[in-house]
């Protein structure tokens, strides 16, 4: 059985994720003790947030054939490739993509569960930047892969700094 998805599924899973990311940075923030890992968290969601805006712009912006069209994927590896990424991808505020923060961990256990979604967030992104089509889309999503790329030096930063 073939697996297709076309941009506006794509893209609609991306702000999925960024929108899952947001509500788990800003629970965090709560559960925060210091001021530095309080700030970082809520710049954090924030950034979050604005990034599933880019994504709901990028959404907004295709045509009606680039939501029709799906990826020429033969072999079904890009397709294959994003639905486990996005099967197993939710985990922002989770312990596990099924079990929720009980709000008994550390925040050395937040940050570490926050750098995991990050670098899944990355690997996810990198799929998409290869299924968008357009030279601008691209670099917009090339954009988002930055800057979370900085938000995993940032948490691992505060993390070595809490340890």
């Amino acid at each position: 059985m073939s697996i297709t998805f076309n941009a506006d599924e794509v893209f609609e899973m991306a702000e999925e994720i960024e929108r899952n990311a947001a509500v788990f940075y800003r629970e965090a923030s709560e559960k925060a003790q210091d001021k530095a890992t309080k700030s970082m968290l809520v710049s954090l969601a924030e950034m979050e947030a604005g990034h599933e805006k880019t994504f709901a712009e990028m959404r907004r912006q295709l045509s009606q054939d680039e939501k029709e069209v799906t990826t020429f994927d033969p072999d079904n590896q890009v397709a294959q490739y994003l639905r486990t990424m996005a099967d197993f991808h939710g985990t922002e505020g989770k312990v596990s993509p099924t079990e929720k923060l009980t709000g008994r961990e550390s925040m050395t256990e937040i940050l570490k569960i926050a750098l995991q979604a990050e670098k899944n967030s990355i690997a996810f992104y990198v799929g998409i930047k290869d299924m968008v089509a357009s030279k601008s889309a691209k670099q917009r999503v090339q954009s988002i892969i930055i800057e979370e790329m900085a938000h995993v030096s940032t948490i691992g930063g505060r993390l070595q700094s809490i340890k």
